[in-house]
């Protein structure tokens, strides 16, 4: 707890905490430029054992991090951790990979080519969860109509559409909706029918991710859609992986207020699936 409230007070605006109770946080982490080019994301899962008996459990997020670019900084993370097993290890993580930006911003490599598509562009940068999926690019509905039509289940019922109590910050207000699926084709009804909703086709984002469990198969089916919230549909997927839900469909709409919330807006959209789900 120590460790964890000093880290929130020397990073600020950069570190955020993603879900208290599981003990993950992500840290925001740049060259130390005026106008940073080198951003990576650090993202660390706290295991009980920490860090007595066991190292967090982290995974390195940024476009341009791949290769031997990747390689090379979890070594050197590792090789951290072997030196100060039984230590609170994280600040020397940041640092040094810090560190590595700093040389990089100073050596001639060129800047990373990054795509930007939130209305927060000024806040984050890059992909924050490394995952088993294809972000979907195109209409939601469209591409989940493709996957539906490889259901033999044709004459679905419509599931039942639940909706979170709305949570307003900085006048953008964020609300959950949640319907239990057993299909590609449920999913397709149930966007569907939300999308009917004047009010929640007029949203700025729609983020939604869905788990369905394939008995047959005894594996997963999930996608998610970040709807121009770049990494958000990731996030909200790995909320939902974290928590062990399946069958279900969550769908975040967050209307844009006009004002940057930087990192706090992925801990509503958090918060709100998470609300929903214990609902």
């Amino acid at each position: 707890i120590d460790e964890i409230e000093a880290l929130s007070s020397i990073y600020g605006e950069d570190w955020c905490v993603v879900d208290e109770d599981e003990k993950i946080y992500c840290i925001k982490i740049n060259d130390c430029l005026d106008q940073p080019k080198w951003t990576v994301c650090l993202q660390v899962i706290l295991p009980p054992g920490y860090p007595a008996a066991e190292p967090p459990i982290y995974q390195l997020n940024a476009p341009w991090l791949r290769g031997q670019d990747y390689t090379e900084l979890a070594n050197s993370l590792e090789e951290i951790y072997v030196q100060n097993v039984g230590e609170s290890i994280l600040y020397l993580w940041v640092e040094k990979i810090r560190e590595v930006l700093v040389e990089k911003a100073q050596s001639s490599d060129p800047e990373p080519d990054i795509k930007k598509t939130s209305e927060e562009v000024d806040e984050d940068d890059g992909d924050y969860f490394l995952l088993d999926y294809q972000p979907i690019q195109e209409d939601p509905i469209k591409i989940v109509d493709y996957i539906a039509s490889e259901s033999q289940d044709v004459d679905e019922e419509l599931p039942s559409i639940h909706h979170g109590n709305p949570i307003t910050d900085r006048r953008s207000t964020f609300q959950a909706h949640l319907a239990p699926v057993v299909t590609p084709r449920q999913v397709k009804r149930v966007l569907e029918k939300l999308y009917e909703n004047k009010k929640i086709a007029s949203a700025t984002h729609n983020i939604y991710a869905y788990r369905i469990y394939c008995e047959d198969k005894q594996t997963f089916l999930q996608d998610c859609e970040d709807d121009g919230e770049t990494a958000a549909g990731g996030r909200l997927l790995h909320l939902m992986q974290i928590l062990n839900v399946h069958n279900v469909l969550v769908v975040v709409s967050r209307w844009y207020g006009g004002i940057l919330l930087g990192p706090d807006r992925f801990k509503h959209i958090n918060n709100c699936a998470r609300n929903i789900l214990v609902e």
